[in-house]
């Protein structure tokens, strides 16, 4: 199951390489995340913030024993059919050039690389990549 917050979810997302806080949410009235549950657990989630006619994707993550799962798909998805109908010009995101199957996810969805940032992770580039001409 899916739920959305626009403010901070009172839920524990302790199983995941990303702490979420309250804090985050109370400096960014942009900010928003999308959570995927299963049997009263989180099993993913999808941080981002909608800034005008613009979405960056802030932090998207799938409990690592969930992977493969089409978890991270319907994330995806959900974010893209919630917004089709507005005037989103773009939706960016950054992705470690090595997450082979995220990259294949997001050009699943239309995503290109725009440009790259050299050892932005740990000696690792960072992808940022784009989905524009939303509309379509």
């Amino acid at each position: 199951m899916i739920k959305e917050y626009d403010s901070y979810p009172q839920i524990s997302v302790d199983n995941f390489t990303y702490k979420l806080t309250e804090k985050e949410f109370s400096t960014n009235p942009y900010l928003k995340i999308i959570i995927y549950v299963e049997k009263d657990k989180i099993i993913g989630f999808l941080l981002y913030s909608l800034i005008y006619d613009r979405i960056e994707i802030e932090q998207f993550e799938v409990i690592t024993k969930e992977r493969g799962k089409g978890i991270g798909d319907k994330l995806l998805k959900y974010l893209i059919e919630k917004y089709k109908k507005r005037d989103i010009k773009n939706i960016t995101l950054e992705v470690k050039e090595d997450n082979i199957a995220a990259i294949n996810l997001y050009k699943k969805y239309g995503f290109k690389k725009v440009s790259t940032r050299e050892k932005y992770y740990d000696g690792i580039k960072g992808l940022l990549m784009e989905r524009t001409n939303y509309k379509k």
